[in-house]
């Protein structure tokens, strides 16, 4: 990652005064194969690291230029997995801004499609216009969505955040009728966390939960790990669930890295969340 990083730090210096259409497109050529090298990274230490330099540039290219659809999607996936490592890298403190970024990238994103965080998340209008979006737009909605999503987790259930929470379940909602197995199936895996996290009495949906973890579970075959760890700590909890919340978590620490190198940064980290939810289990049960 370090290699990639320092390239793409002297092809930026040299290129920085090209017009804006060229220097977008290199921009873009290179940050979609760093942002999947940082996906693929097993090295913990060494994404904790280099990230911080990597999202630096980002942060330039993009305050330079608006960028490419490309360029954004990249930028909120780099914000949404470093602040899921910030825990790790010993910097959970950090949480709130490196989440705001994620959020002003993926609103960033969303406005190219129309969608405002002023609009009402229960109003006709707004579901009318996620209606209208398509399959060509569904990277845009999804990633949009989720750096919002990312943003209301670091905010520990403040007032603001719950309002948004409305806007972001109807957005998961329209990525699972486009395609419901994109990104390893995520909104699904938002839906469950979001119905599962909550008592019935507070709002909380355990049935629509299950569903959807479940169907998270399918869509990428068991292989994206994020999806056992929300299924754990949120529904089978609520529940009080100590087999399926043993289960699940026993499940992911098994699972070898190797069975899914594209996603070896979530899934390490989602095995590192299971180790210490279950070291814990009787706490909860």
């Amino acid at each position: 990652m370090k290699k990639s990083l320092q390239f793409f730090i002297g092809v930026f210096l040299l290129f920085g005064v090209s017009g804006c259409t060229s220097r977008s497109f290199m921009m873009t050529s290179l940050l979609t194969p760093t942002v999947s090298n940082l996906q693929r990274q097993t090295d913990i230490h060494l994404v904790c690291e280099g990230t911080p330099s990597f999202l630096l540039m980002i942060d330039s290219l993009l305050d330079s230029d608006a960028g490419s659809d490309e360029m954004l999607i990249a930028a909120v996936k780099s914000y949404v997995a470093y602040s899921a490592a910030l825990d790790v890298c010993g910097r959970p403190e950090r949480s709130v801004e490196v989440s705001q970024k994620a959020r002003r990238y993926g609103m960033q994103l969303l406005s190219r499609l129309g969608v405002f965080p002023s609009a009402s998340g229960g109003s006709p209008s707004f579901a009318s216009f996620l209606f209208g979006i398509g399959s060509d737009d569904v990277a845009l909605l999804f990633w949009g969505g989720y750096g919002w999503a990312t943003w209301i987790h670091s905010q520990e259930g403040s007032p603001a955040s719950l309002a948004d929470l409305v806007r972001v379940e109807q957005i998961m909602l329209r990525v699972i009728d486009i395609d419901e197995t994109f990104y390893h199936g995520a909104a699904h895996i938002f839906l469950g966390a979001y119905y599962g996290s909550r008592p019935p009495l507070l709002g909380g949906k355990p049935e629509a939960s299950r569903s959807h973890f479940e169907k998270a579970l399918a869509v990428s075959d068991r292989r994206f790990l994020p999806a056992f760890v929300a299924y754990a700590e949120t529904y089978a909890k609520m529940t009080f669930d100590r087999q399926l919340f043993a289960e699940l978590l026993q499940e992911t620490l098994d699972f070898p890295l190797a069975d899914n190198p594209d996603q070896s940064l979530a899934n390490q980290l989602a095995k590192r969340n299971a180790r210490k939810l279950l070291d814990t289990i009787d706490t909860y049960f």
